[in-house]
């Protein structure tokens, strides 16, 4: 009786199952579609039982087997070590310090190989703070599924067999749509603080409650997060926002308390309207090209959830007599630096975010050759798309995000007929932004429509792409 009050206490799930024996449920009972388990990872399976070894889909795969969706991704457990999987495979690698895995290539699939943990954590390298630094011990299988974060993620599935092995309760879980972690919360979250980041991303990705227990130690222990190398804070922040979910998943974040370190402005950004509005049509955008299977460019989501903290800078600086242009490039320096810090933003990424932003003012120059300079930009899209979603939100007025659409639809001479009928208009009527960094109110001429063909209410213009890419 004491030892389940303790375990209750300490948050251990206690249904009186023995944790080295799995429930195994056959096709009837999980109901798992064959049709939606790669051939590769029936390959690689397959391989290795042959070879004498164990081998079985694991984690995220199974689970979304099990939730009727087919799996993007197939990871691979087995008792075989790292070395025994790589010669099997003629196209093998094994990459990893933390803990070592096997990356198996067939073409341009891959699919990762682990070797069952072991419960040797205890004796691991750790840091100051209890972050497993190094972890290369090998186990059985009842302890490598006790070495998996979430009830959910901790399930065995042999294609040969069409069996589910499941030591933990996941099943249930799922069926109860609960985000539960295996163990104590405090000890995992400590061996590895990412774990909070992933409850965040899989409660709002597929739509589950997080148990209590799991979730109360989170907003304390958040800054745990900081003794984390910024490139693996990065990746986990790059999944949560191409999870489709990405406008959820932020919310979450910053329910959970988990923002702060990195992404704080959102507790600014969400409370200001046209901030919460921006960042909202952004990330809705994104979400709706995941689902559809388009292509979403890194660069633009982080240009979109900075924006106002650059926005922010941008005004202070104008402030203080900077030019606009010299200015923006200041605030825009000021933003990165801050973020590389913390998110280990790449190289890339961060010259496509400085080449948005920078685009920004040149939309409201519509004068001589400037529009046809910036059209031949080779982030051209980039920025319009950007643009529309200023408009969209109320920072700009939508004249100018019309006006674009319709020059960039038009061929020729429209285009010229555009230009002047623009540059007709009175010189203040070319909205701007003030030093806040609102729209400035004007009184607005007689709106002139687009001559048919233009691109305008009259033609086919091109839908906004959200995502910066084709």
């Amino acid at each position: 009786m004491i030892k389940k009050f303790i375990r209750k206490i300490l948050g251990v799930k206690d249904d009186g199952r023995d944790p080295t024996q799995p429930v195994i449920l056959g096709p009837e009972e999980h109901k798992i579609d064959p049709r939606n388990v790669s051939r590769n990872a029936v390959t690689v399976t397959q391989t290795l039982q042959e070879a004498g070894f164990q081998a079985f889909v694991v984690g995220g795969a199974v689970r979304d087997l099990l939730l009727g969706v087919k799996p993007k991704d197939f990871d691979i457990a087995t008792d075989a070590t790292p070395e025994q999987v790589k010669r099997l495979f003629r196209r093998a690698f094994i990459i990893g310090r933390r803990f070592q895995i096997v990356h198996v290539m067939f073409g341009q699939d891959l699919l990762e190989v682990t070797t069952f943990r072991g419960n040797g954590s205890d004796n691991a390298p750790k840091d100051e703070h209890g972050r497993v630094l190094r972890d290369n011990n090998f186990g059985p299988q009842h302890e490598d599924a006790a070495r998996r974060d979430f009830t959910i993620n901790a399930m065995y599935y042999d294609p040969a067999t069409q069996t589910v092995l499941d030591y933990h309760g996941g099943i249930e879980d799922i069926r109860a749509k609960l985000l539960r972690i295996i163990g104590v919360p405090e000890a995992r979250y400590r061996e590895d603080p990412v774990r909070m980041l992933r409850v965040v991303r899989f409660a709002a990705k597929l739509g589950f409650t997080i148990e209590p227990t799991t979730r109360a130690p989170i907003p304390v222990m958040a800054p745990l997060i900081d003794n984390v190398p910024a490139a693996r804070v990065f990746d986990e922040m790059l999944k949560l926002l191409l999870s489709g979910h990405a406008l959820a998943c932020l919310k979450e974040l910053r329910s959970a308390g988990l923002h702060h370190g990195l992404l704080p402005l959102l507790d600014v950004v969400l409370e200001q309207p046209i901030g919460m509005k921006f960042v909202t049509l952004a990330l809705e955008s994104t979400d709706g090209r995941v689902k559809a299977g388009k292509g979403v460019s890194p660069g633009f989501l982080f240009a979109s959830l900075l924006w106002h903290q650059v926005l922010e800078k941008w005004n202070a600086y104008r402030a203080a007599g900077e030019a606009p242009i010299p200015a923006l490039h200041l605030a825009a320096d000021d933003v990165l630096d801050t973020q590389t810090e913390n998110l280990a933003l790449q190289r890339r990424i961060a010259t496509d975010m400085r080449d948005i932003w920078a685009m920004q003012p040149r939309f409201e120059r519509r004068t001589g050759k400037a529009p046809f300079k910036l059209l031949e930009h080779p982030r051209f899209r980039a920025g319009y798309d950007f643009l529309l979603l200023r408009c969209e939100s109320g920072e700009l007025p939508g004249d100018i995000g019309e006006w674009w659409t319709a020059f960039y639809a038009a061929e020729g001479g429209e285009r010229e007929a555009l230009l002047a009928a623009a540059n007709a208009r009175p010189r203040n009527g070319e909205a701007g932004q003030g030093r806040s960094g609102e729209p400035q109110k004007r009184k607005r001429p007689p709106r002139r429509g687009p001559r048919k063909g233009s691109g305008g209410e009259g033609g086919e213009a091109p839908a906004p792409q959200g995502g910066g890419e084709e």
